[in-house]
């Protein structure tokens, strides 16, 4: 899967290795589903930083601590260089324009089916309807962390 690793690396599989539906984007990037809620598509964003720590963001509004809690982790192995510390310090880095741009493009997929099955006078069923909700919701999402809100 990966080449020679630094003794930082190993978090990253670690974390990987608890997730469903894992696909590599690009090197250092990763979609999963997210464990902490029924995530039948991936929304689960995990990037790999230079220096070894971990980012985690979840498109679906799952927390980084409810994630890493439904796989038995804790935020330590987001930072190997900490995993001694009580508390790691809060970072926020934004995700390439181009991750966001992507998730925001495939819900806005999501839509389009469902309003077009509408606009030809077809019916949704229960799933498609929650489908639908969760796109929305991954939308409002993606603007609100914008903040652009």
């Amino acid at each position: 899967m990966r080449g020679a690793r630094a003794a930082g690396d190993m978090s990253i599989d670690v974390l990987l290795s608890k997730l469903e539906g894992v696909k590599q984007i690009t090197r250092g990037r990763w979609l999963a589903k997210c464990p902490a809620h029924a995530d039948r598509r991936p929304s689960l964003s995990v990037r790999e930083l230079d220096e070894g720590r971990v980012l985690v963001h979840d498109f679906g509004g799952c927390s980084v601590g409810d994630v890493l809690a439904a796989v038995g982790l804790t935020f330590g192995v987001l930072d190997p260089e900490k995993l001694d510390e009580h508390h790691v310090r809060s970072e926020r880095r934004p995700f390439p324009a181009s991750d966001v741009l992507r998730a925001v493009a495939h819900e806005a997929l999501i839509v389009a089916v469902a309003a077009s099955r509408i606009g030809n006078g077809g019916d949704l069923t229960e799933e498609d309807r929650e489908r639908l909700i969760l796109a929305s919701s991954r939308l409002t999402a993606a603007v609100e962390e914008s903040g652009h809100a």
